[in-house]
């Protein structure tokens, strides 16, 4: 006979939904919040300070020790959610496009918190020494996978950290010495530094003076820094701005559903011409016209040139346009280039311009050709675009003297190497000449706007962005943004001319930032602080999982 089932215990506790699903729990709030704080911290939202706490859920949760399968996926599907929504406006092109490009973004910045897994628990009852290396090694990794971004599989480094502080121009003069990483890297030690003080506060009982987290001084440090160098470089500004230019901006705002059929060419040349007369009314030193803007070559095509030529003797200022150059044509090495050209009111078009250094893919070549060539029906205008290689400005001839024109086709922008080499060839101002017209009235143009911005602290260089139908703007050296082009209704997404006079700061006349002189120098630093945050954090035993 078998014995009896023992009673059941009466005063045993009932476990609660919490006990029994807190993983599950914590995994869903993490990864809310996640997306949440990351999708804010970028524009077209407005909320920058946000960034300064996206990734503390991630981290908070990492110290908790939760199994790395799980963690793993849940921050590395967050993040590819949060970049599926952020590059939201890419469905305008493809939603195939979105799908993939999304989550392999997402996922690629999502595995910094494998590390962060790794790093936070074994960073308890550590030394404190040992323990800012860590957080020190964690912002340099963050900085090597937003560098990787710049050349990995073609690289697209769009909306580095840094970015989501376009407009927080205090934090970012520290670019004129690092690049954008250095913003980035502060602004993951001030993550990291919030998510210890946390964890100090609420899961390590400490109490009185033994709260004080140094991870969270050193952050607020770094901070500080930042801080210090914004009022150092604003000091006294006001005396050093001299004029710059009478600049006029031209927004054609061709739809892009009619940009290459040949039967709509003729009213787009009438747009032009309207849009361009109406600028020079204004009197200005030069006229803008953003990327590719003529529906046919202007060199290569003599009627499109002699529209031009025309049309510049007509404002009696120097054009600055986006058009096509064709060379060698009708014959085997016929080339195709995406230019930017100087169009003379007196000499006319000018033999040297600006071929684009970094092509689109699937927009402007197909890469792989030979395998991947079925794919060509992506490619919306004709056969492949070849790659320019000269970084050397424009000189545009201007009233009592001339000013040299770095520019920067489409995307060219965020990526800080270009900006780099067209300042180091001379430029006085990097000019943007984009077609944001591909990707309709979402963020995109809000989103491209911000990488401007930290070109312009990067070189110390004035950035004029002409858009086909914006963003179209000026920003200073400084990263603070100037003139933005918006209409009697407030929007930027219209078609239309403004004219502004452009000032700029006579001490970097000629001069070359930090970083324009040695470039991504921080990069290798951060390099260094990775490798040695991890080395200290000897394996313990006790916390292998």
């Amino acid at each position: 006979m078998s014995d009896p089932a023992p009673a059941a215990d009466p005063y045993a506790t009932v476990p609660t939904f919490w006990d029994r699903h807190t993983e599950w729990v914590a995994a869903g709030v993490v990864f809310a919040l996640t997306i949440f704080l990351a999708l804010i911290s970028f524009p077209p939202f407005k909320m920058p300070e946000a960034a300064y706490a996206m990734l503390v859920p991630g981290i908070f949760w990492a110290y908790t020790r939760p199994r790395f399968k799980f963690y793993a996926w849940t921050m590395i599907a967050a993040q590819a959610v949060a970049w599926t929504l952020i590059l939201g406006w890419l469905h305008n092109v493809t939603w195939l496009g979105l799908i993939l490009l999304g989550p392999i973004v997402g996922a690629w910045i999502g595995l910094w918190y494998l590390a962060a897994w790794w790093t936070m628990p074994r960073m308890i009852g550590r030394p404190t020494l040992v323990r800012l290396a860590a957080l020190l090694g964690l912002a340099g990794l963050w900085v090597l996978i937003e560098w990787t971004r710049t050349w990995f599989l073609g690289g697209f480094p769009w909306l580095p950290l840094a970015a989501s502080q376009w407009q927080r121009a205090s934090i970012l003069q520290v670019a004129s010495y690092t690049g954008a990483y250095g913003i980035s890297f502060v602004l993951v030690a001030v993550n990291l530094g919030f998510a210890a003080y946390a964890h100090r506060l609420f899961r390590e009982g400490e109490t009185g003076l033994r709260k004080r987290s140094q991870e969270f001084f050193l952050a607020m440090f770094l901070l500080l820094v930042c801080l210090c160098i914004h009022a150092q470089e604003a000091f006294n500004r006001l005396r050093y701005t001299a004029p710059l230019a009478r600049v006029a901006f031209v927004q054609p705002d061709i739809p892009q559903e009619v940009k290459w059929d040949p039967a709509k060419g003729p009213g787009i040349m009438k747009v032009l011409q309207e849009t361009t007369l109406t600028a020079a009314a204004s009197r200005p030193d030069v006229i803008l016209w953003p990327e590719a803007t003529t529906p046919w070559a202007v060199r290569g095509d003599d009627n499109t040139r002699a529209f031009a030529e025309d049309l510049a003797r007509r404002s009696k200022v120097p054009l600055l346009i986006g058009s096509v150059a064709v060379e060698n044509p009708h014959t085997p090495q016929e080339q195709w280039f995406n230019g930017s050209f100087v169009i003379d009111p007196l000499v006319g078009l000018q033999t040297t311009y600006y071929a684009k250094r970094h092509l689109v893919p699937f927009g402007e070549y197909v890469p792989l050709r030979p395998v991947l060539g079925w794919l060509s029906k992506f490619v919306p205008i004709g056969d492949d675009f070849a790659r320019g290689a000269d970084s050397s400005p424009l000189v545009v001839p201007l009233r009592g003297g001339a000013l040299a024109f770095g520019p920067l086709i489409c995307y060219e922008d965020i990526y800080p190497q270009l900006a780099r080499a067209s300042t180091l060839a001379g430029a006085d101002v990097l000019l943007v000449q984009t077609n944001n017209g591909w990707f309709g009235e979402g963020g995109a143009a809000y989103q491209h706007a911000a990488n401007s911005v930290l070109r312009a602290v990067e070189t110390r260089r004035p950035v004029l962005r002409d858009g086909n139908g914006g963003w179209s703007g000026w920003i200073d050296e400084f990263g603070s943004i100037r003139a933005t082009l918006v209409n009697d209704a407030g929007t930027i997404y219209f078609r239309g001319t403004k004219t502004y006079n452009l000032s700029r700061d006579i001490r970097w006349i000629g001069r070359m930032s930090f970083y324009v002189e040695h470039g991504d120098w921080f990069v290798a630093v951060s390099a260094v602080l990775a490798l040695l945050g991890f080395a200290l954090l000897k394996p313990n035993a006790e916390l292998e999982p």
